[in-house]
């Protein structure tokens, strides 16, 4: 004869893996979600009248009664967190399936913003979060869009977020002040420092570095992070001071790959010729790669100004803008020597003490077929130029039809515009964001960035122009 079945309730507790109480629970959860559809004011009185009751059964202990309401209170703050949880995913999901690009190029389309807005985008959703938390995301870190954020700490954290996948690292503050705003740089002399770790690791990684405008900085340290930078390719250093020829030594001897450097100096004591420029000579004609020098407001004599155009056998650019020194005396034996240079563009806007005559030099020198090479040449200035009886003038004497007609292959820009005409260059003692984006235009236009850099630039065009993650996510996120 079959034994009787044991049709006996097994206590929940009892079940090997099972919390006590955890069916019970999850029960009660079950059931409040299987609610009934109801107004909310039927739901809300439900609420309040159980609780009412509860609070009844405990008259007696006002402990008991404050235990009950923060209880309460905390399981109604358990059930929202885990309601907006659930939201979130539900909505990380229907972006997945709905997004049109795939993680990959979201990452590519991500690399592309300046960091401010990448971080920005990271806070709009889950699958956005996800994306922006990519190494790649942050292979070109842009911080001059978030000056008032970006401390030491910040940069830092973006360069380890970045880890190998840096190639490029744009910071401080292009436009300068004008003395509305006089908030210090919040980098200071280690902001640089995790390129220095690992043996360079990371250093070894960059391609392009620009500093816009940071002061004071720690030229030692700079120096010394350069030192591991052996793949840099274009340097851009803005508002630099007492630029001494320890950085060209530097240069020579650790950076072989530059191709573009762009050097805006202030506060430059003395004038640099030959013999004090030597390392500068130095590094032009050992730096093979070299397509692009502009050196912005330094005291060069119009002999070390020849031997930089001479020196160099790729150069095709040269800016020497705001020389306060030069006074073109350079430019005619340039229009003489140069006949197998490679230079394509000559800049020398706004230099104080340029002379006609060696412009007028110049002139005829191309007209005459001489300097083959050269394709644009901008000598404007909003101070006019020096006449031979040393008068300044606005309207110089220079056969510019003639060039046209002999040479339609070579533009030649030289605009003096008069106060009252309204139109003034802002190639200025202060120095401006407009002109850095002619600079890196005109550079772009005549060379062409580097192959990391090249998707990334945008320049505005207006009537003046003429010419990482680390291996663990403990930083947590950064707010602009």
């Amino acid at each position: 004869m079959d034994s009787p079945t044991n049709t006996t309730t097994q206590n929940p507790s009892s079940v090997p893996g099972t919390v006590p109480g955890f069916n019970h629970s999850h029960a009660i959860i079950s059931s409040l979600l299987s609610f009934p559809n109801s107004s909310p004011i039927s739901i809300g009185s439900s609420f309040d009248r159980e609780l009412d009751k509860a609070l009844a059964s405990a008259s007696g202990d006002v402990s008991a009664q404050d235990s009950l309401v923060d209880r309460t209170l905390q399981l109604a703050s358990l059930l929202l967190d885990s309601t907006k949880r659930c939201f979130r995913k539900r909505a990380s999901v229907h972006n997945f399936s709905t997004w049109f690009l795939p993680p990959e190029l979201t990452i590519k389309v991500f690399s592309m913003l300046d960091t401010k807005s990448l971080m920005q985008a990271a806070a709009c959703c889950t699958m956005f979060n996800s994306c922006a938390m990519d190494r790649s995301s942050y292979a070109h870190i842009d911080l001059t869009t978030a000056t008032r954020q970006a401390d030491s700490g910040v940069v830092c954290v973006m360069i380890h977020r970045a880890g190998k996948e840096l190639r490029s690292l744009k910071l401080g503050r292009v436009a300068r002040s004008d003395g509305s705003d006089s908030t210090p740089s919040l980098l200071n002399g280690s902001f640089l420092s995790p390129l220095s770790y690992n043996h360079g690791f990371l250093g070894s990684r960059l391609r392009s570095l620009r500093l816009y405008n940071i002061r004071p900085i720690n030229y030692t340290s700079f120096i010394e992070v350069l030192s591991v930078c052996s793949n840099l390719t274009d340097l851009r250093i803005s508002g630099l001071k007492f630029p001494g020829m320890l950085l060209f030594k530097k240069l020579t001897e650790k950076c072989r790959l530059i191709e573009n450097l762009c050097l805006e100096a202030y506060q430059v004591p003395g004038t640099t010729d030959t013999n004090a420029g030597s390392p500068l000579i130095d590094f032009v004609t050992n730096s093979y790669n070299l397509t692009s020098l502009t050196l912005i407001s330094y005291r060069l004599t119009d002999g070390l100004a020849l031997n930089l155009a001479e020196s160099s056998s790729k150069l095709k650019y040269l800016n020497l803008s705001r020389s306060p020194t030069l006074n073109g005396r350079f430019l005619r034996d340039l229009g003489h020597s140069c006949k197998e240079s490679s230079l394509e563009t000559l800049i020398m806007r706004n230099c104080y003490y340029l002379q006609e005559k060696e412009v007028l030099e110049l002139c005829n020198s191309l007209i005459k077929g001489k300097f083959k090479s050269i394709r644009h040449i901008d000598v404007s200035s909003n101070s006019g130029i020096l006449s031979n009886n040393g008068a300044r003038i606005y309207k110089p004497k220079l056969p510019l039809e003639k060039l046209k007609e002999e040479r339609s292959d070579v533009t030649f820009v030289a605009d003096f515009p008069l106060v009252r005409s309204g139109k003034r260059y802002r190639v200025c003692d202060e120095g401006a964001e407009e002109e850095l984006r002619e600079i890196e235009m005109m550079e772009a236009n005549n060379v062409g960035g580097s192959e990391d850099e090249s998707d990334d630039e945008e320049f505005d065009d207006d009537e003046d122009t003429s010419n990482g993650t680390g291996e663990d996510d403990s930083e947590g996120d950064l707010e602009f």
